[in-house]
């Protein structure tokens, strides 16, 4: 049959599972708009492209498969580049379809004309432009296959819109499914080195988890006696309840657990690249020295090696992994040494008293004692993040998404994302003002597709992150950090949706539960005292 190439795209696209795209509208693939019209497919219109792509990334994340985004060339590239760095430090699979001009016109510099192999040539695992219509099946399947295999990321396709208009009789692609396996002799491998251990500590993160790999996780973590510590906004991935979880290696990381992992002479390393915010900077673990023995569990055989030079490095999926290891026989006795870090954790939920009437602790602790398991938290980067890090308890895989790229603005696209695909959970996007402002404007969004996630807004005025580090270095001298903001209540109600503001603790269970009765998009603006920069000190500590 002869179709379009915009028609071509939109079959392929239902071929591969696709159920969901993302999208900010541009003449440039007009066809490719055209093609989505009839195909069942819904197109979640966005108002910009890097809350498109941020959506696209909490997709993949999701659901382990590519998450799907179509921008315009230009300007609505370079907006959507936001989302793709995300998803490639974030492991996260994606498949960016960017419109680009005529390619009778190359290099001359035409409208909005852009090299996307130059642009996006650091920031994606493939970037190609697809310039015969015929050839529309074979790069997608191609595009699917590379952002999901090995260490999953992000694709990005050029599409002519000369090449989309034009017509072609060409059949449709499967996706081959790629079955991960752990090599022979890596289960044996792995239980010889921990065998070895006085000090062992395993360390979970990476992409392809599943309840199933958090089942397996904390089965293997009871028959080995050993402490688990989560990587970087990687707390999901095992119940903070169980009483071999020992806390996760953030930016502002528990002393004792950093002190845990300087001294552990052993580590498991699950899925994770075990990176610099892990490590606080390469110096818990020298990677010139480590002084311990690593084992390296990753799906990427160039993640192996390439920082820490493993004693046993195994290429296959974490999860795959310890479906075998969940069944080991017992190799040591750890049980003194996992209660020591369990009780490190346990401490550091003791809350620190920050200043002002309305406290970031007590509200995430009655969130976290108050929301269904399943609940799914999403935030950006900024310092309002670093309670919810350290008081929150996930119970659930799948609950958390946040970004390890440090992005801001992404929890609100995040949320929307979420709540599309889980409409029946309850959805609950942290924000700091500062973040909040960079992607607000996607309410609209929300509104427009009925998601309704309840967006928690911590104001201090300024961003926080950044004044914490000014403080410390140039005290006092304020430059550059200051905010003047909407009235966060007032502008989500503008939008359509709830809004409200909150400046006691004692009234926040209250407010949450008008919005979670709204039925619709909710703010909850939190009036943060500017003394309260870190769950560990205040503004006037910095200064002294």
């Amino acid at each position: 049959m002869v179709r379009h190439g915009g028609k071509i795209l939109s079959d392929q696209l239902q071929r591969l599972g696709v159920r969901r795209v993302f999208s900010v509208p541009g003449e440039s693939f007009l066809a490719a708009l055209d093609g989505l019209y009839d195909s069942g497919i819904p197109n979640i219109v966005c108002r910009h492209e890097g809350g498109a792509a941020m959506m696209a990334d909490a997709y993949g994340k999701m659901t382990g498969q590519p998450g799907v985004c179509f921008v315009t060339r230009g300007p609505g590239a370079t907006n959507a580049s936001a989302g793709v760095h995300i998803a490639l430090q974030d492991s996260t699979p994606m498949v960016l379809f960017v419109g680009q001009i005529d390619n009778s016109l190359t290099d001359r510099e035409a409208f909005q004309e852009v090299d996307y192999r130059a642009m996006f040539g650091g920031l994606a695992k493939w970037v190609a432009q697809v310039d015969q219509t015929e050839r529309l099946p074979e790069y997608i399947a191609r595009a699917f296959a590379v952002a999901t295999s090995g260490r999953p990321g992000p694709v990005v396709l050029a599409l002519p819109e000369n090449m989309l208009s034009a017509s072609a009789e060409v059949a449709d692609l499967r996706l081959t499914e790629h079955v991960s396996a752990p090599p022979a002799g890596a289960t044996r491998a792995i239980m010889h080195a921990l065998g070895q251990a006085h000090k062992p500590l395993v360390i979970v993160g990476g992409p392809h988890w599943s309840r199933q790999a958090q089942v397996d996780l904390q089965a293997f973590a009871e028959r080995q006696e050993v402490p688990v510590a989560t990587g970087f906004r990687r707390q999901h991935y095992m119940d903070n309840h169980h009483s071999h979880y020992a806390g996760d290696l953030n930016v502002g990381v528990n002393p004792r657990l950093a002190a845990r992992l300087r001294v552990a002479d052993t580590l498991i390393l699950l899925g994770t690249r075990l990176g610099d915010i892990e490590t606080q900077g390469y110096t818990l673990v020298d990677p010139a020295d480590p002084q311990k023995v690593i084992v390296h569990v990753h799906p990427d055989p160039n993640e192996i090696g390439q920082v820490y030079t493993p004693d046993v490095a195994v290429v296959a999926t974490a999860p795959a992994v310890l479906r075998d290891l969940a069944d080991a026989e017992p190799v040591g006795n750890w049980a003194d040494w996992t209660a020591e870090a369990r009780a490190d954790y346990e401490a550091w939920l003791v809350p620190d008293e920050s200043p002002g009437d309305l406290k970031q602790e007590q509200v995430i602790k009655w969130l976290s004692d108050n929301l269904p398991d399943d609940a799914i938290i999403t935030n950006g980067a900024g310092n309002y993040a670093a309670w919810l890090h350290r008081y929150f308890v996930y119970k659930q895989h799948g609950t958390q998404l946040a970004p390890t790229s440090g992005s801001m603005g992404y929890g609100f696209p995040a949320a929307i994302s979420a709540s599309l695909e889980y409409p029946e959970r309850t959805v609950v996007c942290l924000a700091g003002d500062g973040c909040f402002q960079m992607t607000l404007n996607e309410m609209s969004t929300a509104i427009q597709h009925g998601a309704k996630p309840i967006v928690i807004v911590m104001n201090n005025g300024r961003y926080g992150t950044i004044r914490m580090h000014q403080e410390k270095i140039y005290p006092g001298r304020v430059s550059g950090t200051e905010l003047s903001n909407p009235d966060y209540a007032s502008l989500a109600r503008a939008y359509g949706g709830h809004g409200e503001q909150v400046t006691r603790s004692e009234d926040f269970p209250d407010a949450f539960a008008r919005a979670q009765a709204a039925g619709t998009l909710a703010v909850i603006e939190c009036r943060v005292d500017e003394e309260a920069v870190s769950t560990t000190a205040t503004l006037s500590d910095l200064r002294r």
